[in-house]
C-alpha cells in the first residue's frame, strides 16, 4: 500500500494524480500543451496542499515514460527524476500506450455504451491505443483485455491494409488521438472506435502493482521511450 505521485505529460493533456493504495485521491489536468513545463511544479504543490499531504510522505513517483510528445516526455521524466533524487524515493515508469489501454477498460462510454454493446469487451477483443505522430504515422500497440502485449509498441505508418490480419480474428477497439485519422481509412466490420481520455488517474493502479512488485526504474539511466528520433522544422 503506497502513497504515490503519478505524472502523465506524454500527450496534449498533462495531468498529475495523488494516489493511495492504487486509487486516485485527487487529479489535476492541464489542457494547454505548451504550458506543461511551467504548470507541473506549481500544480504538484497545489495538489499536495489540497490533499493535506507533504512531499516527505510520498513513497514513490510514477510517470508515463512514452511514447508521446518529445517535449512532454522530457518534462515528465525530468520532474519525476528530480523529485525522486531529492526525496530519496524510487521512480516507477509505465508505457503511455498501456495506460491508455487500461483507461479503455474502465471508462464508461457515452451514447448507450456503443462499443461495449458491439464488441462486448469479450474474449478475442484487442485494445489498440494510438498516439498521433504526424501525417499518417502513429505510435501504437495491441493489448488483450488483461493488458498483456499482443503487438509491441512501435511507430507505424497507417494505410488501408494496416491491422487486416489482426482484424480477421479479433474485434479491435481503436482509441487515442491517432485513431481519428485511422477511422476514415478503416472500414473493417471488426474495427470499433471510442474517445478514451486517459489521465494520471489511470496510471495510479498500474503504478501501485509495480510498486508492490518493487519494479523500479534506474534513476541514473532511465530515458523516455521515444520510438523514433526527434526532428524539428526549424532551419539551421
Amino acid at each position: 500500500m503506497a502513497l504515490l505521485l503519478n505524472i502523465d505529460t506524454a500527450t496534449e493533456n498533462a495531468s498529475i494524480a495523488l494516489s493511495e493504495n492504487g486509487k486516485a485521491v485527487l487529479t489535476m489536468v492541464n489542457n494547454q500543451q505548451r504550458d506543461h513545463a511551467s504548470w507541473i511544479q506549481p500544480a504538484i504543490q497545489d495538489l499536495l496542499k489540497k490533499t493535506g499531504r507533504t512531499m516527505q510522505e510520498l513513497q514513490a513517483v510514477a510517470v508515463t515514460a512514452g511514447p508521446g510528445s518529445y517535449t512532454g516526455l522530457r518534462v515528465g521524466m525530468a520532474t519525476a527524476k528530480g523529485l525522486c533524487f531529492a526525496l530519496g524515493i524510487p521512480m516507477i515508469t509505465e508505457n503511455t500506450l498501456r495506460v491508455m489501454a487500461y483507461a479503455a477498460t474502465v471508462q464508461t462510454f457515452p451514447n448507450g455504451d456503443e462499443y461495449r454493446i458491439k464488441a462486448g469487451l469479450k474474449n478475442g477483443t484487442l485494445l489498440c491505443p494510438m498516439i498521433d505522430a504526424r501525417r499518417m504515422e502513429v505510435f501504437t500497440a495491441l493489448y488483450d483485455l488483461g493488458l498483456n502485449i499482443v503487438q509491441n509498441p512501435a511507430a507505424i505508418i497507417l494505410d488501408a491494409d494496416s491491422f487486416n490480419k489482426e482484424l480477421e480474428n479479433n474485434s479491435i477497439l481503436f482509441l487515442g488521438n491517432g485513431s481519428a485519422k485511422w477511422k476514415p481509412v478503416c472500414n473493417h466490420p471488426n474495427a470499433f472506435f471510442a474517445d478514451v481520455n486517459q489521465t494520471a488517474e489511470h496510471l495510479a493502479p498500474l503504478a501501485e502493482v509495480l510498486f508492490l512488485q518493487e519494479k523500479f526504474a534506474d534513476l541514473a539511466y532511465e530515458e523516455p521511450v521515444y520510438l523514433k528520433e526527434f526532428y524539428s522544422h526549424i532551419k539551421k
